[in-house]
């Protein structure tokens, strides 16, 4: 009998650690006149990825971004999750055949929580290149933000190659792509509201946070802040 609660709950936590989307490959089966382009596969909405181009001779590059719209679409974007001035544009238009792949970063991911124990659940639960929210609290500070936004997350995001933000509300774990801003999924997570810090859970302790003015801030309180990203 023990053996068997043991297989059980093991099989519950792979399943629930597993729930998590990963990067998914396709190709490019059609592109129409105004930009869209067919997929092999379907791919979940708002999902965002990479396309890249085969020159032959084992040369490749990124030329596009991607959203997928569902339904085997997906919307072209340029790709600029490497700014840089003196790194020319790519001009390769898409064509059929070049491959995309969806979630290219997913196995980074950063959670946003209101405290340290919310934190190591979420973070021991799950199997992901952990961002650790010191980073991201670092460049918040500096823009002077006092709120969460989508706006805020995305330009982390693309400058850490963060593939998937996990933002724990009052009764949920979301699941957002930074980069489409859309959020994939949610799942049940009850969760203790008290000792909920502001804006999110860092450990600002280490940090000098006056070099930002930190200190003078009025941050939005975390449930509120996370219940109006946007």
């Amino acid at each position: 009998m023990q053996k068997i609660l043991f297989i059980f709950l093991a099989l519950s936590y792979t399943l629930f650690a597993n729930a998590l989307p990963s990067s998914i490959s396709t190709t490019i089966s059609a592109i129409s006149s105004n930009g869209q382009v067919q997929l092999s596969n379907n791919v979940p909405k708002g999902m965002s990825g990479i396309v890249i181009h085969n020159y032959g001779n084992g040369l490749s590059a990124i030329t596009h971004a991607s959203v997928s719209q569902g339904g085997g679409h997906a919307s072209l974007l340029a790709y600029e999750a490497i700014p840089h001035k003196n790194i020319p544009n790519i001009q390769t238009e898409a064509k059929s055949g070049d491959k995309i792949i969806f979630g290219n970063f997913y196995s980074n991911a950063l959670v946003i929580a209101p405290n340290r124990d919310v934190y190591r659940q979420v973070t021991t639960t799950y199997k992901k290149t952990w961002i650790h929210p010191d980073s991201y609290a670092v460049e918040f500070m500096k823009e002077g933000d006092t709120h969460l936004t989508l706006k805020s997350l995305k330009k982390f995001a693309q400058l850490n190659q963060v593939g998937l933000v996990l933002i724990v509300t009052q009764n949920r774990l979301l699941i957002l792509d930074p980069i489409s801003e859309q959020f994939l999924g949610a799942i049940p997570m009850q969760v203790n509201q008290s000792n909920a810090m502001s804006p999110f859970y860092a450990r600002f302790g280490q940090m000098d946070t006056s070099v930002f003015g930190f200190s003078e801030k009025k941050y939005t309180p975390y449930f509120q802040s996370v219940a109006g990203i946007k």
